[in-house]
This record gives structure tokens, C-alpha cells and sequence, in this order.
């Protein structure tokens, strides 16, 4: 049986005391924990998302642990349904990020943790500044269907190796990810999976996503 397949750990849920909110996640880490990937979910999404979730379990089946939290409050999303202004919002979306990176640490009583990010449409432009501005700490980072150009400036700062996972038929995003992968200094990555479209809800294109991501953070997050 494949090792992947054997590993078990439980999800708890945490609350995260911001600077100046408090957010809620879900922390799962299997025994051993080989490094923690954060999440930062796209547009309109939360941590409940079931495409981010999959992608969550094939990583804590290789021994890698996630925490999945929602960025914005519950009176900031009721506020966002009506605006759409907040999930665009990429610096307060990225300074949420770096304050649960600042905060798990302590949480776990762990020094030296070996983190990554996975971003999702515009989390992933989020995940990207944070990771510039915690170059020190972030191993890897991957986007899924990302939309790294929102990154903007930080991009050529970025430290941590980076892979963007586009669709193949989503052709206007691949387009934005071969933009930002020029603005890239560190080590990175362009693949675009075939037949996929923006959500890779054809028949293994999910899959193929939680594959590469997990081999990636494997390979960086150690």
C-alpha cells in the first residue's frame, strides 16, 4: 500500500488572535509533521472550500500538516457578498496571511517551523506578498488557478521557490501566470494542466493539482 495512504492525523479547530481580528481555522497534523502548509483561499471562498480541502488531505497523507482558515470575519464576508471589494483587497488579504504565519509558531510552542503557502485566484497573490514578506520562513509556495499578477511589485522579491498550476482552458489566467513567472527571481515553475478549466473540476484535473503540489512541498518544504 502506498506510504501516502497510511498516514493518520485529526483536524482541530483553532482560533487565531490577530492583531486585529480573529479569524477561524482548521489545523490538522499528523504524527511527525515534515513542515505545515497554510492556505489562503480565492475569491468568495473560505476554508470549508472542498477543491482546497482535497488538496489538503493528499498533503497530510505524505506527513505534511495544514491549517485552512477563513481571512475574513463573518460580518466582513456578509459585507463582501454585497461590495466584492474585500477578496479583492490583496494587501489586507496577504497582511491576514502574515499574521497567522506570525501567530502559529507561538500557538504550537514549535521554533523553526517549516512552512509553505498554497493560494487559490486571488489567495494566491496574497500568499505571494506574504511570502516576501517572510522570506525567512516560507519554504515553498504553490497557486492553484492563481492570479499572481495581483502580486504586483512584490513578485521579484519573492524568496521561496514557486510553482503556479494553471488549466489548460483557462486561457486568459495562464496568460497572467506567464506574466508574474517573468517577475519571479526564485526558483519556479509554470505547468498547465490539459483540459482543465479555472476550477479543475474535470475528471482528474484536481488530482493532477494535489500530485504536483504535494511533490513540490515534499521537494522544498525539509
Amino acid at each position: 500500500m502506498d506510504r501516502r495512504n497510511q498516514i493518520m492525523a485529526e483536524e482541530s479547530e483553532v482560533q487565531i488572535k490577530t492583531r486585529s481580528v480573529e479569524l477561524y481555522g482548521n489545523l490538522c497534523l499528523p504524527d511527525e509533521v515534515k513542515g505545515i502548509v497554510i492556505f489562503a483561499h480565492g475569491s468568495g471562498s473560505s476554508r470549508q472550500s472542498p477543491r482546497n480541502r482535497y488538496v489538503a488531505k493528499a498533503l497530510q497523507n505524505t506527513g505534511i500538516g495544514t491549517l485552512l482558515f477563513d481571512l475574513l470575519t463573518a460580518e466582513e464576508e456578509a459585507a463582501d457578498e454585497i461590495s466584492g471589494k474585500l477578496r479583492f483587497d490583496i494587501d489586507l488579504l496577504a497582511q491576514r496571511l502574515v499574521d497567522v504565519t506570525d501567530w502559529l509558531p507561538q500557538y504550537l510552542k514549535m521554533e523553526n517551523l517549516k512552512l509553505g503557502y498554497f493560494g487559490a485566484s486571488t489567495g494566491a497573490a496574497a500568499a505571494l506578498v506574504a511570502a516576501a514578506a517572510r522570506p525567512e520562513i516560507i519554504r515553498a509556495v504553490v497557486s492553484r488557478g492563481g492570479r499572481p499578477d495581483l502580486a504586483e511589485e512584490a513578485l521579484p522579491k519573492v524568496k521561496a521557490p514557486t510553482l503556479l498550476i494553471v488549466g489548460g482552458e483557462d486561457f486568459q489566467v495562464i496568460e497572467m501566470n506567464r506574466e508574474a513567472l517573468n517577475q519571479l527571481k526564485s526558483e519556479k515553475t509554470l505547468i498547465v494542466i490539459p483540459g482543465a478549466t479555472h476550477l479543475f473540476e474535470e475528471r482528474g484535473a484536481l488530482e493532477e493539482v494535489a500530485h504536483l503540489a504535494a511533490d513540490w512541498f515534499l521537494r522544498f518544504i525539509k
